[in-house]
């Protein structure tokens, strides 16, 4: 969060307006989407209610670290790009924005049943992968509509010492393939990046400095002490010898 040479400076108190992106998710194959649907008939709900799925989701807690619970209660998107709804069958939303997949639902279902039933979709969640040096590591789930860069680490936990904060790569898929960027935790013009908010299936990689083969931070803590204790004993040592000399 520094102001770094050569880029305009970020004072403390200064509105700092979010980077204009047009990037919007699309849906691709084997993501996870939440669909609820509300009617005055519950009966018609329950039809397309997965057993316990309402009581499962209260108990899902709303920040990193939770349970994948959508991959319990959601609908999976399967290599062809469809969904399949129990009356509805199979719906293809892959390629298409949460919007514009939850208004094609909507449709099938308004045609095929005569009283309206209300129909919100959205990602199960934001998953994201975190590889490299952070402290947890792995696959992880962040339960909001829209997540930055700071929550994903504060999710896999903070880097260690030997990180090479200013060169993380970020992994991010597109529609029909991917792209990978490099971003500088050490830069404050990140706030304004077009990189500050993370996407669904974006990967992580913290590379290692080239210190790491001396171990981790706490190995190499010890090893310095160990170093140090040892050439103290040797001056000492000389120095005794010097004096008896």
């Amino acid at each position: 969060m520094q102001n770094l040479p050569g880029n305009p400076e970020i004072g403390l108190d200064e509105f700092i307006p979010f980077a204009d992106v047009e990037y919007e998710y699309i849906l691709q194959p084997f993501d996870i989407v939440s669909i609820d649907f509300a009617s005055s008939d519950e009966e018609l709900v329950k039809a397309f209610e997965y057993q316990g799925s309402r009581a499962m989701r209260g108990g899902g807690g709303g920040g990193g670290g939770a349970s994948d619970i959508f991959y319990f209660t959601g609908y999976s998107i399967d290599k062809n790009g469809e969904i399949e709804l129990p009356q509805l069958g199979k719906i293809h939303i892959a390629g298409l924005t949460e919007e514009v997949a939850q208004k094609k639902v909507q449709e099938e279902m308004n045609s095929y049943f005569k009283e309206q039933v209300f129909v919100k979709l959205r990602i199960g969640g934001i998953r994201f992968t975190a590889l490299g040096e952070f402290s947890n590591s792995g696959t992880q789930i962040i339960l909001k509509n829209r997540a930055t860069i700071f929550d994903a680490l504060a999710v896999a936990g903070e880097s260690n010492i030997l990180a090479k904060k200013n060169k993380m790569f970020l992994i991010r898929q597109y529609d029909g393939g991917m792209k990978i960027h490099q971003v500088n935790l050490n830069d404050r013009q990140l706030l304004t990046s077009e990189y500050f908010f993370i996407q669904p299936n974006d990967i992580l990689y913290l590379e290692p400095m080239k210190i790491r083969q001396f171990g981790n931070a706490d190995n190499l803590s010890a090893s310095l002490g160990l170093i140090i204790s040892v050439a103290s004993s040797i001056l000492l040592i000389i120095a005794l010898a010097t004096s008896n000399i």
